[in-house]
């Protein structure tokens, strides 16, 4: 990468331009009717008491270009904790810059110095861009395994079990 890349951890005043990056992923993958975040909402989410999350912010020549949302996990049969790579987004006139490789090196640097023992995330199986990317930087496809979420309705209702 030619340009002068940079990467920062985001700050409470980054909210409003953390959530457009959102609107902006959510419209990439077509599932903007799903946001439902506010910038209310990710000052307490990602800023507040119970934050559980952390967001960095990729700028190409002082411009944000990119932005990834994580959080510690953890590996029973590492008997490690890991990162959990919930989203990352380059927009697309960055792409092919080393943009993405940069932010997922940045993340990778950060598991060894907080001895991790992997970084891990979701792919929508119809973007073979981002999956040629992944598997170019050495990412394997976790196939036999099946994401399950339960929200909404179910989530209260399992809730409601006991």
């Amino acid at each position: 990468m030619n340009s002068n890349f940079e990467i920062k951890k985001a700050i409470i005043k980054d909210v409003p331009l953390i959530l457009s990056f959102i609107k902006e992923l959510a419209e990439y993958e077509k599932l903007s009717h799903e946001v439902t975040a506010t910038e209310d909402l990710l000052r307490e989410t990602l800023f507040g008491d119970k934050a559980h999350s952390e967001v960095i912010l990729g700028y190409l020549n002082s411009t944000p270009v990119s932005f990834a949302i994580y959080f510690y996990n953890f590996s029973t049969f590492l008997g490690r904790s890991g990162i959990y790579l919930e989203d990352l987004f380059v927009k697309p006139e960055a792409r092919g810059k080393g943009v993405g490789k940069k932010m997922l090196s940045y993340l990778a640097q950060l598991a060894k110095k907080q001895n991790c023992g992997r970084i891990e995330w979701s792919v929508l199986d119809w973007n073979e861009d981002a999956i040629r990317f992944y598997k170019s930087l050495g990412a394997k496809p976790m196939d036999e395994w099946t994401v399950f979420r339960v929200t909404g309705i179910a989530l209260e209702e399992l809730a409601n079990l006991n």
